[in-house]
């Protein structure tokens, strides 16, 4: 999406709003082309604003049909409008009430976002600047309101009406073709997180109660005839509410928790306060033709919008540059949930190959940009995998490197100290600093560079001494605007292992903070590892533990006996990978010999026959992702020029038939 007369929007040129909004009492009026949207405004100035700045309420596309200020119509010489903008040169320099009338066009509504109409039912998209669609107001996240909202329609036309909160009333007019329905949301919110549904839709319930006794009614809404395959969806939300109360210690704040799914929804998912939309192929699930990964797929993007609720909701951001402390929270967040209701080395192997195919090659382009941009002139572009993937990434380094317990009190506190605000990074990051009594002042160049670093190791055993000596250094590509890179905070997971398993590891050194934890904050660092019994293979980033690229020159042997004696499953994966990668590089290149691919073949196929003899059973999930080779597309990405895709193909189908064939008599 580009607007090339968008004005350019910087992170350094942020003030606070000069107005706030306390509270929004919605009347909307649905029709298919002519809604009435009345809307009144609690007014007070902002008291870290400019005193007595003019108002100007964002708009998009309306059409302004009355507007009063405390009640009293507002002589148009008073105020300036366009269909972008409804401003107010001299408002009250005290509180006031302003009531709006506008008259927009659902079904007319193209660009879905704000209010539209769609195979007959209404429908919200408000993320990041739609609200300014429904009527005029200070459409930015860090103005937060309470809204109470009516909604009004015809009962053939609309009989499910649905907006965010609890539902505090609802009747039949007196002609008996309308009826109304009234929804309330005490906690405050910014004006993307308003939604509204109205439609005839069937929906699937169930009751359920928080850890502190609360009584929820959860209900998931889809178009008719669908309702049969609604069922994993109300299962995988039952299962994420009750897993966020004991591991975040969150529970839930409403009444009524409502997910809406429909086929024109575009958006794919949206964490509306009370009110989770979605586009329906997220969440319905046929038991004849849905596969694993269908489950796994709605399980985790239920999962991801209902955590939502109290990192994006309840805590907000300031503005759209601060956009991964929701995205990047969440994202970390719904990872967790599915690694501990699956399997958490299937879960680490799936997030960093999406990891790696989409955030590494965002990193490496022209589209590269830090984990918090500080420009934009259309926010919608920066909903990336930089944004999602890699800050995610960023919150599990900082567990990483903090501890678990440090990471808890620090989530604790963030929860505590920036409930019903609009947060940035800065303060995020405070609550951890203060739980666990690091500086974490260099941590923040991860929000503030583009780039993949790459760190490069070495090793030399002393067998006299029985002295081990690791040597890391680390460097960041340059990116476009982004030619200086400054040494990044590290940490880096390892383990050094020895020929029946993982060695004892002993350093004094400042850089080791124990527990396999090495952390790497400067260009280059030396870490020597005492009693060391044998010449071991360093089992480096276990876990993945940082999003940067890896360069350890072992052998194939070496390779093999990490995945034959690391106790860290995503190393295992990774040495075999690697193996794996090397012979299909070479044998994808043109006129390349394949005698050394069958070579490979062989030696990977009596590790397989031994791992699946061993292993297999414990966790099969993640047997399958050892069986897994390189995909041709990663293999292309290794080459990088003059990728040969017929000889990638014939490689890649050359080895696993080798490996399958050494394996036929081991497999199931």
């Amino acid at each position: 999406m580009r607007n090339d007369d968008a004005p350019l929007i910087r992170l350094e040129d942020y003030r606070p709003s000069d107005w706030l909004i306390d509270t929004v009492d919605l009347d909307i009026d649905l029709h298919p082309q002519k809604t009435r949207v009345r809307a009144l405004l609690a007014m007070r100035p902002n008291p870290e604003g400019q005193p007595g700045a003019p108002l100007k309420l964002d708009g998009d596309e309306l059409t302004l049909k009355s507007l009063a200020l405390d009640g009293k119509p507002l002589d148009p010489s008073a105020y300036e409008v366009t269909p972008q903008a409804l401003t107010i040169p001299a408002p009250p320099p005290h509180d006031f009430t302003l009531t709006i009338e506008t008259e927009i066009d659902p079904s007319a509504n193209t660009k879905l976002m704000g209010l539209y109409r769609s195979s007959k039912v209404y429908c919200t998209q408000c993320e990041a600047d739609g609200f300014r669609r429904i009527t005029y107001f200070l459409d930015r996240p860090d103005v937060m309101s309470v809204y109470t909202v009516r909604l009004e329609a015809a009962k053939a036309e609309a009989p499910v009406l649905l907006s965010n909160g609890n539902l505090v009333a609802a009747a039949e007019l007196p002609d008996g073709d309308r009826h109304f329905a009234v929804w309330h949301d005490p906690h405050p919110k910014p004006a993307y997180l308003f939604a509204l549904v109205g439609g005839a839709l069937d929906h699937v319930r169930q009751d359920y109660a928080t850890a502190d006794g609360h009584k929820v009614e959860l209900a998931v809404y889809v178009e008719p005839g669908k309702a049969d395959r609604a069922g994993w969806a109300l299962d995988s939300l039952v299962r994420c509410m009750r897993w966020d109360e004991q591991v975040f210690g969150r529970n839930y704040d409403l009444d009524v928790f409502n997910v809406v799914a429909v086929s024109d929804f575009n958006m794919g998912a949206m964490e509306n306060k009370g009110l989770n939309i979605f586009n329906d192929k997220y969440v319905l699930a046929d038991p004849q033709t849905a596969t694993d990964g269908d489950y796994a797929s709605i399980e985790a993007i239920i999962a991801h919008e209902y955590f939502h609720n109290w990192t994006g909701n309840r805590v907000t951001c300031r503005d759209w540059f601060q956009l991964c402390l929701k995205e990047g929270l969440t994202v970390f967040r719904d990872q967790e949930f599915s690694s501990d209701e699956r399997s958490r080395p299937v879960k680490r192997i799936a997030d960093v190959r999406t990891l790696r195919s989409t955030q590494f090659s965002e990193d490496a382009g022209p589209l590269a940009h830090p984990v918090r941009p500080r420009a934009y002139k259309e926010i919608n572009n920066f909903y990336t995998p930089t944004v999602y993937e890699k800050g995610a990434e960023v919150i599990r380094m900082l567990k990483v490197l903090i501890g678990d317990e440090a990471f808890k009190r620090g989530m604790d506190l963030y929860f505590e100290r920036c409930d019903g605000t609009a947060a940035t990074i800065e303060q995020f990051l405070a609550c951890f600093a203060e739980s666990s009594g690091k500086d974490l002042s260099d941590f923040t160049r991860w929000y503030e560079q583009a780039g993949t670093p790459t760190v490069t190791a070495s090793g030399h055993y002393d067998a006299a001494a029985r002295r081990y000596t690791l040597d890391l250094k680390q460097s960041t590509p340059p990116t476009p605007g982004q030619f200086e890179k400054s040494p990044v905070v590290l940490p880096i997971k390892l383990g050094l292992v020895g020929r029946q398993g993982d060695l004892p590891l002993n350093s004094s050194s400042n850089a080791y903070a124990g527990d396999g934890l090495v952390v790497l904050d400067d260009e280059a660092l030396s870490i020597t590892f005492e009693d060391v019994a044998e010449a071991p293979i360093p089992s480096l980033m276990r876990g993945f533990s940082a999003p940067a690229r890896l360069e350890l020159d072992l052998s194939d042997a070496d390779l093999l006996r990490l995945f034959s004696a690391d106790s860290d499953s995503f190393n295992r994966w990774q040495a075999l990978q690697s193996v794996a990668t090397r012979a299909l590089v070479a044998a994808g290149r043109p006129g390349a010999d394949r005698a050394a691919l069958a070579a490979t073949a062989a030696e990977l196929g009596r590790e397989l026959d031994g791992f699946l003899k061993a292993d297999a059973v414990a966790d099969p999930a993640f047997a399958a992702q050892v069986l897994r080779l390189p995909a041709p597309a990663d293999i292309a990405r290794e080459i990088g020029r003059d990728v040969d895709p017929d000889a990638i193909f014939s490689a890649h189908r050359g080895l696993s038939g080798a490996i399958g064939k050494s394996l036929f008599g081991s497999l199931p």
